[in-house]
């Protein structure tokens, strides 16, 4: 199992999650389709180029959604019993097709959960960055985790 209980980690932990990901048109227009998101900036080309981007634009859902997934495997798989919320979700620079993204997360705080003895809440500062080191997306997540087991 990768991630780790609640009982184990501190504040200011901090990881450099090892998967990153180049950002395909496949992934940007399946995402956008899936979701029903039919913004012209993500689905149409002349749309995008005649922006002030003058290309396409990655879905910012998919962006968050793959700053969260490249999380789990070392924060919280296998210890998760629910992602109680997302704060302060911001995206300070677009993403474009063919950028390589690649997350960091930080423990900014861990507290008791009153309801479940056997969990605790911690809440990551997690950060996306593309190939030039640029912050994309950053948020704030809440997840109620297990304590390690007693026998």
């Amino acid at each position: 199992m990768a991630g780790r209980y609640f009982d184990q980690w501190e504040v200011g932990d901090r990881l450099t999650h090892e998967i990153r990901r180049t950002v395909t048109e496949t992934d940007n227009l399946l995402f956008s389709t899936m979701t029903h998101n039919p913004q012209p900036l993500h689905i149409d080309a002349e749309a995008a180029r005649a922006s002030e981007f003058g290309q396409i634009l990655v879905n910012g859902t998919f962006t968050f959604a793959l700053m969260i997934g490249l999380s789990v495997g070392d924060t919280t798989l296998g210890t998760l019993v629910a992602n109680l919320g997302y704060d302060k979700l911001v995206h300070p620079r677009p993403v474009f097709l063919g950028d390589t993204l690649r997350a960091e997360s930080e423990v900014v705080e861990l507290k008791e959960s009153r309801s479940r003895p056997n969990a605790g809440i911690v809440t990551f500062a997690h950060r996306l960055l593309n190939q030039r080191d640029e912050i994309v997306c950053q948020c704030l997540r809440m997840a109620l985790l297990h304590k390690v087991p007693t026998a």
